[in-house]
């Protein structure tokens, strides 16, 4: 913190006596500057600060008021707090000065006593103010450094949890970072119709990118010989299957009721729940229709079958991305929440740039480049 004895003082009186009597007072505590005049007082404040100014109000050309006024209006100086030197002591004069932004007045005749006091009153106001703006200063700044440690946080959490489903089924290759992205550029094509504009704002969108990769983090949970099978499942074997999303769901669920409310989780949960349910009601698990589903999970249902399609696989070669694409239009009203499809529609060119930037393979890069 800084001490009285290093702060600077400009003096501004037209009088070498006023002048004169004020440096007695204080130099032996205070460095100070003089100047005669509001220009001569500008010129020096332009060229180094000083912590406190006492300004006479009635000096030859520029007046203390209108020296004042400018130095209020001037963000370099507008914090400095001004003391008015006055013979005036009317109400109309005390109440121009504070409303043009000075702190006190001192009356002349002075007394030094007085001017002692006021000044350094003003002076631990102001040493006071800034050290505590210093102090907000360092504190938002471990704010953001703790923020940007959590936010790097949850992102490693978030990739290493999704890795793990990833690494128990190794057919999905790049299929977290081009979903992610599918996601994303699909939400952000919606925030710009009346239904979604006001709920799928940035915030929202950069959740869903972030969450999006633990949609099938329920995989986890199911049985090598279903998970990896290279075949067709059996119906046994399918509703087995099915249970990856409440599986994903529960584990989410769990972490979300011992870090209380989180949006994050609470979309997290609605992408493993909710991904395989169907626009008609035929969809699993919960048979949700319409807008019942939420919309992280219309989003990514359109996602996540866009990308098994375009996808090589054990059991089927990769779809070229006209194919998906009419696929996908077909499922408009049935599969698929119909707008989302218009949607895609009018994106599904950035969705095939995403699949060629991370494709798994030579063959899926093949068809995606197919006209």
């Amino acid at each position: 913190m800084k001490k009285l004895s290093e702060c600077s003082i400009l003096i501004v009186d037209d009088t070498e006596m006023n002048i004169d009597l004020l440096v007695e007072a204080l130099g032996d505590d205070y460095d100070l500057t003089v100047a005669m005049d509001g220009e001569a007082a500008l010129e020096i404040i332009a060229m180094e600060l000083p912590d406190l100014i006492l300004l006479d109000i009635m000096m030859p050309g520029m007046s203390g008021y209108e020296v004042c006024e400018k130095l209020k209006k001037d963000p370099r100086t507008a914090d400095i707090p001004i003391i008015f030197l006055t013979a005036m002591t009317d109400i109309g004069s005390k109440t121009k000065g504070f409303e043009t932004g000075a702190v006190d007045y001192i009356t002349k005749p002075f007394e030094i006593l007085e001017v002692k006091a006021r000044v350094q009153t003003h002076l631990f106001i102001t040493i006071a103010k800034k050290e505590l703006a210093s102090q907000n200063e360092k504190l938002e700044q471990r704010v953001e450094e703790r923020t940007r440690e959590l936010c790097l946080t949850q992102e490693i959490t978030i990739e290493a949890l999704a890795s793990l489903a990833e690494y128990r089924d190794p057919d999905t290759g790049g299929h977290i970072d081009r979903t992610k992205n599918y996601v994303k550029i699909l939400a952000e094509k919606l925030s710009t119709t009346e239904k979604y504009q006001n709920i799928l704002n940035e915030e929202i969108i950069k959740i869903f990118y972030k969450s999006a990769p633990l949609h099938d983090i329920g995989k986890i949970g199911i049985r090598d010989e279903i998970l990896l099978k290279p075949g067709k499942l059996t119906c046994e074997e399918f509703e087995e299957m099915k249970k990856h999303t409440t599986i994903g769901y529960d584990a989410l669920r769990i972490a979300s009721l011992k870090l209380g409310e989180n949006s994050f989780l609470k979309h997290a949960m609605e992408f493993s729940k909710c991904h395989q349910e169907k626009w008609n009601g035929t969809g699993y698990p919960d048979g949700l229709s319409g807008d019942e589903i939420p919309i992280a999970g219309r989003i990514m249902a359109i996602a996540d079958v866009y990308d098994a399609l375009i996808s090589k696989r054990v059991y089927k070669p990769p779809f070229t991305h006209r194919s998906a694409v009419a696929i996908i239009i077909e499922g408009r009203g049935v599969h698929f929440d119909p707008m989302m499809v218009d949607a895609f529609e009018a994106v599904n060119e950035e969705f095939r740039q995403i699949a060629i930037k991370f494709a798994d393979c030579e063959e899926e890069l093949v068809t995606l480049n197919e006209v």
